[in-house]
């Protein structure tokens, strides 16, 4: 197994690709630890996993809020003495049209994607540079590299994830710490469910692969990117987006 004896932090683990990022982590060994800002949602998610013979704690976390970063790590070092991987994953979304968005809109979604991100990486690094390894992966999109109408504050706090793992990557290498980012596409989640069947097919003449991803696809890679298989990979913004983005 690629993650026996490794523990990891999953954020905005309560559905979709964060959801399939904790299993895939369970079926390699990992200790894992989850966290949502719903502690219900997410105590969903491990009793799912329990079904499957597969095992993982969980607590309620909203990475917008430092106290409950700093909760969460202090959680994950009583419940298992290390933290090896970090997944920044939890998100959220205020679409609208530039001129038509609250200032709250703005700056609720910054925090939350932005913000949290580096919250989390700075509260797990004293414990990685300790143990002189880590692994840091950062959930961004193809949005924070194209744009899109509608979600200028959903892309600028995207960009600024992919912005982050480089800087972050410089700082702490020498550690033996990697940070990379992932940048889905678009993803078969709760929030392309609602799409439209028109929206879907005018997303999928996008894509050159002509289809959608799946959770799984993310996790895969996310699986890839804390192993020891990728220790000589750091700084990079890798895209799953079936080639919409090149």
């Amino acid at each position: 197994m690629q993650l026996e004896e490794k523990v990891a932090i999953v954020t905005g683990a309560s559905r979709g690709i964060g959801a399939a990022i904790a299993q895939q982590f369970c079926e390699e060994g990992a200790d894992v630890m989850l966290c949502s800002r719903s502690e219900a949602s997410v105590a969903v998610v491990a009793e799912a996993l329990a079904e499957k013979g597969l095992s993982a704690k969980y607590t309620q976390a909203d990475v917008s809020q430092k106290n409950d970063v700093e909760a969460l790590v202090d959680l994950t070092l009583k419940a298992f003495s290390r933290i090896d991987i970090l997944v920044n994953n939890a998100g959220i979304t205020r679409d609208t049209l530039l001129m038509r968005m609250k200032d709250e809109d703005w700056e609720s979604v910054l925090h939350a994607n932005l913000t949290g991100t580096m919250y989390c990486s700075r509260a797990v690094l004293r414990t990685m540079m300790r143990q002189k390894s880590g692994r840091i992966i950062n959930v961004s999109s193809v949005i924070g590299l194209m744009g899109n109408a509608g979600q200028a504050n959903y892309a600028a706090s995207k960009a600024g994830i992919i912005g982050l793992t480089k800087s972050l990557a410089k700082e702490i290498g020498s550690r033996n710490i990697t940070v990379n980012a992932i940048a889905p596409g678009f993803i078969t989640t709760d929030m392309t469910a609602d799409f439209s069947e028109a929206d879907q097919e005018r997303i999928r003449a996008m894509i050159p692969l002509a289809t959608f991803g799946t959770p799984e696809d993310v996790a895969e890679l996310a699986l890839f990117l804390a192993s020891d298989a990728s220790r000589y990979i750091t700084g990079q913004s890798i895209q799953v987006d079936g080639g919409m983005v090149m």
